[in-house]
């Protein structure tokens, strides 16, 4: 009985590129036959059948319909030994793909040795060594890689690869710390200058990178870690258009991010105007010992008429921790990096992986004498999870300390008056330091533990040439601002506005007031109240000896109306407290407080810079 003869179709409307076979070949059913090309791609057909090819109705050029008829294909049994209908295939070295890599690895550090080695000599490490030390292993995703200076006016394009990788600067998404609290809390973006490349300046693409990538952070809600390290604008592009690049995005678009998702800057070496600027942007700046930071470099202050000046003279590591620019200063890079993902931690959630000081070692931290100074640190850390603490601008405004800590794996920012400086008082550098550190808690909701023992505000008419009624009511208009749960304990001193301020405003402002029994209050300092509310009384005392003896009972007196317990009774502060269970209140309080979900878009329109 005769086998029906196969015919071979068109799928679709298009051009014959190519016939395969000829009348009488043997061909396998997945034997490639014939090539039609549709809308500029090549679509190959294969036979369907085994069998012999008995016609062929179509020619090379030929237009065809849609299921118009090919070949035809006389089924049958092939031989094996008969030679195959080959297709044409890929090389196995395609051109395209060794293109690639050739490219690809102009992207490396391996491509630039001497780069590297200048950078070792230096004591640095390259931005793509400091990105791999930061993020997760495996989870960089790099973009904008094989970007180039726009320079191709003025240069050739393989010096540009070879010498301009990723246009001086390298970014992209990655995670941070996700085997601690998941992929989710994770997320992050990375940006990093690479000083390798035209001393890290801000060039025409690297611009539209760091464009895409903030916009990114903004849209996705993720924390960006900035390596700011670079000389700022770069003049020698050539490819852009336009006069002087003022309508560049990054700026306005970092600057968005604040009080969105956390964003830690990072400086090592020279930080110069506009890589200076987006550092400044950043909620926290970690700085290494080499680290210079300025508004304008050298031949900037040279051109405005300023001077000749060298760039280590500018902005030191000195000069920008005791200001107050530098929130963290580390001995290198290694350590910068370390410190960025111990900080990001306290944003992402908390631990079951913490270690404890007892309780009991709380009791003796404040003297029983009350006129003996203390160290306020020694109080915090041992509340603390040991290695928790991360004290942030510790040589700015020493009259109060701000820190991010864990009770119990659990974040919370500190706020503490210092005793050893102006025995605890406020001055204004201390409130600035203060009402920032509440707007970065609040932003991200994190709790915030205020340790009280302050006489007060700093007075007298040196104080006041530092604008300080205006700083110190920052204190009191940002709080009254925050939604998050605040804890006030008072250690010892807790007098005045200065006292109120540290409670957010007032001991019923916030969640909790407690005190510690060494706890002493008044609305002002107490002998001088006494001085000023009984001047007349102890004027009247001719006798010195009767005079202060009258005073010394007033005082006494004063004390003791302002103990903690008698506070207490008045129902002025919530409880009087052993010091040894202030861990187990801070954490039944925090229990009693829901928690916020995560939230979309911003809780504060910004963070101050300062």
């Amino acid at each position: 009985m005769t086998k029906s003869v196969h015919t071979l179709t068109s799928p679709l409307i298009g051009t014959v590129v190519r016939i395969c076979v000829t009348v009488g070949q043997e061909v396998s059913a997945d034997d490639e036959v014939a090539v039609l090309e549709s809308m500029k791609m090549e679509h190959p057909l294969v036979a369907g059948v085994d069998g012999t090819i008995s016609a062929i109705h179509v020619d090379a050029g030929d237009t065809v319909a849609h299921a118009q008829v090919l070949l035809s294909i006389a089924p049958g049994t092939v031989d094996a030994t008969t030679p195959r209908v080959v297709a044409i295939t890929e090389s196995t070295e395609r051109a395209d793909l060794a293109r690639y890599n050739v490219r690809r690895s102009f992207t490396t550090d391996a491509s630039r040795p001497q780069a590297v080695e200048r950078r070792s000599k230096k004591g640095q490490r390259t931005a793509r060594v400091n990105i791999a030390d930061l993020v997760d292993d495996g989870s960089f995703i790099e973009y904008g890689s094989f970007a180039v200076a726009a320079q191709r006016q003025r240069r050739e394009l393989q010096d540009l690869i070879e010498n301009t990788p990723a246009d001086g600067l390298v970014g992209g998404l990655a995670t941070i710390n996700a085997d601690e609290f998941g992929e989710d809390a994770a997320r992050c973006a990375v940006v990093s200058y690479d000083y390798t490349v035209l001393a890290g300046t801000q060039g025409f693409l690297n611009h539209r990178k760091k464009d895409r990538l903030f916009t990114i952070a903004h849209d996705l809600q993720l924390p960006v870690v900035l390596f700011a390290e670079g000389g700022g604008g770069r003049p020698g592009d050539t490819d852009s258009p336009g006069v002087a690049g003022l309508d560049t995005m990054a700026f306005a678009l970092f600057a968005q991010l604040s009080g969105l998702s956390p964003t830690i800057g990072i400086a090592s070496g020279y930080c110069f105007a506009g890589n200076a600027a987006l550092l400044g942007c950043c909620d926290v700046i970690i700085a290494t010992e080499n680290t210079n930071i300025g508004m304008a470099g050298p031949a900037m202050i040279e051109g405005g008429g300023l001077g000749k000046v060298l760039p280590t003279d500018i902005g030191t590591i000195e000069v920008q921790t005791k200001n107050g620019v530098v929130d963290v200063r580390v001995a290198d890079e290694q350590e910068a990096v370390a410190v960025a993902k111990k900080y990001l931690s306290y944003f992402q959630g908390s631990t079951t992986s913490f270690r404890r000081h007892r309780d009991e070692e709380m009791r003796p931290l404040i003297p029983e004498q009350r006129t003996r100074v203390y160290d306020v640190r020694a109080v915090i850390n041992t509340l603390a999870d040991i290695d928790s603490v991360l004290e942030l601008r510790s040589t700015f405004g020493i009259g109060i300390l701000t820190a991010l800590i864990r009770i119990e794996g659990k974040p919370m920012g500190v706020i503490a008056n210092n005793p050893a400086h102006l025995g605890g008082a406020i001055d204004a550098d201390a409130a600035d330091k203060a009402a920032r550190f509440m707007q970065l808690c609040d932003a991200y909701d994190v709790p915030l533990l205020s340790l009280c023992d302050t006489p007060g505000f700093m007075v007298g008419p040196a104080a006041e040439e530092s604008a300080q009624v205006r700083h110190f009511s920052r204190m009191f208009v940002t709080a009254a601002s925050t939604t998050i749960p605040w804890i006030t304990v008072v250690l010892r001193k807790g007098y005045g506005l200065g006292a109120q301020a540290m409670a957010g405003g007032s001991f019923h402002a916030k969640i909790a007031t407690l005190s510690w029994p060494t706890g002493e209050f008044g609305g002002m300092g107490l002998e001088g109240a006494v001085r000023l509310g009984f001047r007349k009384e102890l004027e009247a005392i001719v006798d010195p000896r009767e005079r202060q003896a009258l005073e010394d009972k007033l005082i006494a007196s004063a004390y003791e109306r302002g103990d903690a317990l008698n506070m207490a009774s008045h129902v002025e502060i919530d409880d009087v407290i052993d010091p040894s269970d202030t861990r187990l209140r801070i954490l039944g309080i925090l229990r009693s407080c829901p928690t916020p979900p995560r939230r979309v878009g911003k809780k504060r329109p910004m963070i101050d810079t300062w």
